[in-house]
Order: structure tokens, then sequence, then C-alpha cells
């Protein structure tokens, strides 16, 4: 089992930049792949990032291409979603997730999910 527990959310102006933490328990949190995802006022489910169990490997969702990294710390079992130039259309809930790298590395849906984290970001 993995508990995954969100933080770093919050109101943040325009052009800002914000970093989420992601901490997990459960023991086994190194064997995961991990990810981020978020829902939008009105929208679906959005694919952010994700990375693999040692971290050499991302991947990110065309929306946030070149404005978010992901990172790992498996010492500290966080995941880490660093987010700059942030817009409007950025306000949404983020949460994080673990699974396998097989369904993370293209955002398919998976077993473990946080609570998540409201981000808002004001003009």
């Amino acid at each position: 089992q993995v508990q995954l527990v969100e933080s770093g959310g919050g109101l943040v102006q325009t052009g800002g930049s914000l970093r989420l933490s992601c901490a997990a328990s459960g023991g086994t949190v190194s064997t995961h792949a991990l990810g981020w995802f978020r829902w939008a006022p009105g929208a679906d489910r959005e694919f952010l990032a994700s990375i693999s169990r040692s971290g050499a490997i991302e991947y990110y969702g065309d929306s946030v291409k070149g404005r978010a990294t992901i990172s790992r710390d498996n010492a500290k079992n966080t995941v880490y979603l660093q987010m700059n130039n942030l817009k409007p259309e950025d306000t949404a809930v983020y949460s994080c997730a673990a699974g396998p790298w097989g369904r993370l590395r293209i955002g398919v849906d998976v077993e473990y999910w946080g609570q998540g984290t409201q981000v808002t970001v004001s003009s």
C-alpha cells in the first residue's frame, strides 16, 4: 500500500513559480513510477508529468512542457513538481500518483492517488 499527501499549493501571481511536494509512505515507493495530474474547473483530468523509478527519465504533458520540472527524492519518499511562469489557466487541483512506469509514462490512470492540493493563479 502506498499513501500520498500533497502540499505546497496556494495562491500565486501570474508569472510566478510554485513547488509542489508529495510525500509518500508505504515502504515501497522507490519501486513505483510517480506522476502529477490536475483537474481544472470544468475540465477533465490532465496529465502533467511523470518520472521513472530511478528518476532518470521524465515525461511532460504539452500544456506544461518547458514550464514544469518533476523530480523525486527516494530517500525522502517524495516527488516534487516545480512550476514556473504560472498562468491563470493553471488554476486547478493538483494530485500526485504512483504506479507502473508503463502507464505513468503516458499519463494513464494508476492505482495510488493523493487527495490533491489547490493551486490558484491570480492576474
